[in-house]
């Protein structure tokens, strides 16, 4: 006689918007995944937060603009009692990025009516709340907020031998925060950088802009041509791969369309593996909480040619996928938290100087 396994658990999602049109596109497009059950819906932050205890959802999408107490109040307010991971459903709006900063893990851009993009947000919708549920959600401290004031940056490096070294971060589910709080402790001066965040398009140069306004050094959204130098890093744009090319003494960003690596465009495996490839000078690499393992290959190819190599440890991860596969085929030279990241990557750029 055989014996059957049971079904795995399905995943309970709650659905928070005021508009009826998105909730009923959400909801139907959810409903349809094998892995997930939507348990109710809210139409506004004041009626999830009545219906959460009795839904006891795994996963809750929240639209960010709602009448009342908007989604990032609301998440100020309610995840430090539930902690709970939430997605936000977002126009083209950088208030995204405080919701972040509140305490959401990840988001998605609202379509618009056409119905190819529709359907590709359901589908990006439905893998994020997969993702989600496997998440570990801390509610923000107060020290997240963007009214206190920041870390203090470290006094400059100086000294020439920081010319000579490149820095690529690679980061996933989580990493918008997660990355904000390793530039935030970094001085003006930094050796270029580049940064891989797995975003939506037209996001990118917000978030771009955000770290250029909270961070010491000059961010920007990278564009193809762009030189590295001290003092300025790069955020890869959306849909492209960002690469870096070496022309004589000189290094410059690759930004094109083509396929996807490792399942991404902008890949951090298409940066690392162009380090490990291209850069002749001093590397360093890190990579931060994401779900997957885009960049531990590329990462074990930087190592391997003699970079630095930092993966953010299991415990301040919103999601240990991508730094835990990257930790077990040995392609991370040390571990450590998110909040200790750039005191790991300033004490070993000391000993190069």
């Amino acid at each position: 006689m055989a014996i059957s396994t049971p079904a795995k658990k399905k995943i309970r999602v709650l659905v928070v918007d005021d508009s009826m049109m998105a909730r009923s596109m959400i909801m139907k497009g959810l409903a349809a995944h094998p892995r997930i059950e939507v348990v109710g819906f809210a139409i506004n932050a004041l009626d999830a937060k009545n219906k959460i205890p009795a839904v006891n959802p795994d996963v809750m999408t929240m639209d960010v603009e709602m009448p009342g107490i908007n989604g990032i109040d609301f998440l100020k307010q309610y995840l430090p009692t539930r902690p709970m991971p939430v997605i936000l459903v977002s126009s083209l709006n950088l208030k995204v990025f405080d919701a972040l900063a509140a305490g959401a893990v990840d988001f998605v851009r609202k379509p618009d009516q056409q119905q190819h993009n529709v359907d590709a947000f359901i589908q990006a919708l439905s893998q994020k709340v997969i993702i989600a549920s496997m998440a570990h959600v801390r509610p923000a401290s107060p020290a997240a907020s963007l009214k206190t004031s920041a870390p203090a940056a470290p006094a400059a490096l100086g000294g020439s031998a920081m010319d000579r070294v490149i820095i690529g971060l690679g980061a996933s589910t989580g990493g918008t925060e997660a990355t904000l709080a390793v530039m935030r402790r970094l001085p003006k001066d930094i050796p270029p950088m580049v940064i891989v965040q797995h975003m939506p398009p037209g996001f990118t140069k917000m978030y771009a802009d955000r770290l250029d306004r909270l961070c010491a050094m000059e961010v920007r959204e990278a564009q193809s041509g762009d030189e590295l130098r001290r003092g300025l890093a790069l955020v890869a744009p959306a849909d492209l791969q960002c690469r870096i090319v070496r022309i004589g003494a000189k290094y410059t960003v690759s930004c094109t369309s083509g396929p996807k690596v490792s399942g991404h465009r902008p890949s951090v495996d298409a940066l690392f593996q162009s380090m490990a490839e291209t850069v002749s000078c001093k590397m360093v690499g890190i990579i931060m909480t994401g779900m997957g393992q885009d960049g531990a290959a590329g990462l074990l190819a930087m190592r391997q040619k003699g970079a630095y190599t930092i993966g953010q440890d299991k415990e301040s991860s919103v999601v240990y996928g991508m730094p835990g596969v990257a930790q077990n085929i040995g392609a991370v030279t040390i571990q450590a938290s998110c909040d200790n990241v750039a005191n790991v990557l300033l004490r070993h750029l000391k000993t190069l100087s």
